[in-house]
Formats: structure tokens, C-alpha cells, sequence
């Protein structure tokens, strides 16, 4: 009898842009799609840090190259698209602003919205039409967040932001689709990182985490690379308009 063959999860031949790729998680995901075989474009506004982890994923034998961008200038973000159309599309920028609902300011409120939602947006919108004129279809990958599926306190704005990008996924999954292109979102935990470290520090902060976590241990950047590299790759290829919830059970109750 003929046994089906597992479907590649290599990204050999692929180029691939991860928005937000100067630390912590994003950094994580181009590192991934860039040992799966994928020739990837690490972007961020910060373009000092990014020379040196691209240098440092060359030198370890991948294919990789910086480029500044600031995913909340849309002109910027359609000039790369215009001149470039790429396979694969993580975006990893975001921004988070706790306070209670009722002390939210318009400056936070935003703020967030404009990284977490506009900025999202824009830049899945120009993917996508990149992708369509291609005619080769593609992945489309936003990091969202575990809320993005619950509530939590002091994140009306964060939750907001996360449910808005879940909305938005499904319904360019549904557009992008005929095209061959799929829109997906990794929803993580709290992730051990430079920028998440004084959450952890906080004793009353890190044991309503670990409350909320199943597993006997927090997230660390190298639990959301499989994810991508899934999600990017044709071993998900019939996976669109959904979200990988990579949060140690948190939703689970």
C-alpha cells in the first residue's frame, strides 16, 4: 500500500519578514523560520541590535538580513511590500499598558491600539495584497496573545487590542483564502523576557502566573519557535482563521 507522507515543515526557498524581530519572542521566531531553511528579514526600529543577531544568524550558517521599519508607518510598510513580496509574514511588534479600566488615558489607550491593531492591520493588508499579486499564496502570522481569549485585570486595553487582532485574522482568512493564503495567530502566555522580567520579579504578580499556569514551569521564547515554524510551513497547510494557544492551559479554567 502507498503510506502518505508527512508534510515538510522545512521553509527552504522561502523568504520570510518577522516584524518586531530585535528581542525577546519575535527575535525567537526569525531565528526559527531562519533554521528551518527560510531566508528571513529580521525588522525593527532598532536597527543597532538588529545588525548584531543578524550577523550572529549568519554566522551560524542561516540566511538573514536587517531592515528598520517602523510597522506604525504605513508608507514605509507598503514601500516593502511594493518592492518585495515575501512567503511568510510574522509580526511580533506590540505594546502593553496595564492600569485599571477605569484609569486608562487616551495617550495609553492609543497608544496600544495604534502598534497592537492599526499597525497589525496595515501590515497583514499589504502582505496580503503582496501575496495575491504573486499568485503563489502564502502565511500570515500575528503574535497575539493568550488574552485575546479571556479577561484580565488592569488589561481592558491590552484584551481589547488581542480580541480586535483575532477578529481581523478570521476575517482576512476568509478573503485570503481563494488565494492560497493563510491567517493565523500564536497566542502565548507569559513569556519569560528582558521586557516581561519585572512582571516576574513582582512576588504578588508572578504567583497569580503561576496560578493561572497548568504546567509546573512559565514560558520561555523557545516554547512559541515551534509554533511559527509550524505555521509557517506546509505541515499546516489547511490550518487558516484560527489561533495556537501556547499558554500552558491558562484558557483550559
Amino acid at each position: 500500500m502507498s503510506l502518505p507522507k508527512t508534510p515538510s515543515f522545512r521553509l527552504d526557498g522561502k523568504r520570510a519578514l518577522v516584524a518586531g524581530a530585535s528581542s525577546g519572542i519575535g527575535m525567537a521566531c526569525a531565528v526559527a523560520l531562519a533554521e528551518a531553511g527560510a531566508h528571513v528579514t529580521f525588522s525593527a526600529r532598532r536597527t543597532e541590535v538588529l545588525d548584531g543577531v543578524v550577523d550572529d544568524v549568519c554566522k551560524a550558517g542561516f540566511k538573514a538580513q536587517a531592515h528598520a521599519l517602523d510597522v506604525t508607518d504605513t508608507a514605509a510598510v507598503r514601500a516593502l511590500f511594493d518592492a518585495q513580496c515575501y512567503d511568510i509574514v510574522l509580526n511580533s511588534a506590540g505594546l502593553a499598558r496595564h492600569s485599571a479600566a477605569v484609569d486608562t488615558t487616551e495617550d495609553d489607550y492609543d497608544a496600544v491600539m495604534n502598534i497592537n491593531v492599526r499597525a497589525a492591520y496595515f501590515l497583514a493588508q499589504q502582505a496580503g495584497k503582496a501575496m495575491i499579486a504573486a499568485g503563489k499564496g502564502g502565511s500570515i502570522i500575528q503574535i497575539s496573545s493568550q488574552m485575546a481569549h479571556v479577561g484580565g485585570v488592569d488589561r481592558a486595553v491590552y484584551c481589547s487590542s488581542k480580541h480586535a487582532v483575532e477578529g481581523m485574522n478570521k476575517a482576512m482568512a476568509i478573503e485570503f483564502g481563494p488565494a492560497g493564503i493563510r491567517v493565523n495567530s500564536i497566542c502565548p502566555t507569559f513569556i519569560l523576557t528582558p521586557l516581561t522580567k519585572p512582571t516576574f520579579e513582582d512576588s504578588e504578580k508572578r504567583a497569580w502566573i503561576d496560578s493561572k499556569i497548568k504546567l509546573p514551569r512559565v514560558g520561555e521564547v523557545e516554547d512559541i519557535m515551534g509554533a511559527a515554524v509550524f505555521l509557517a510551513s506546509d505541515a499546516s497547510g489547511m490550518i487558516t482563521g484560527t489561533s495556537i494557544l501556547v499558554d500552558g492551559g491558562w484558557t483550559a479554567g
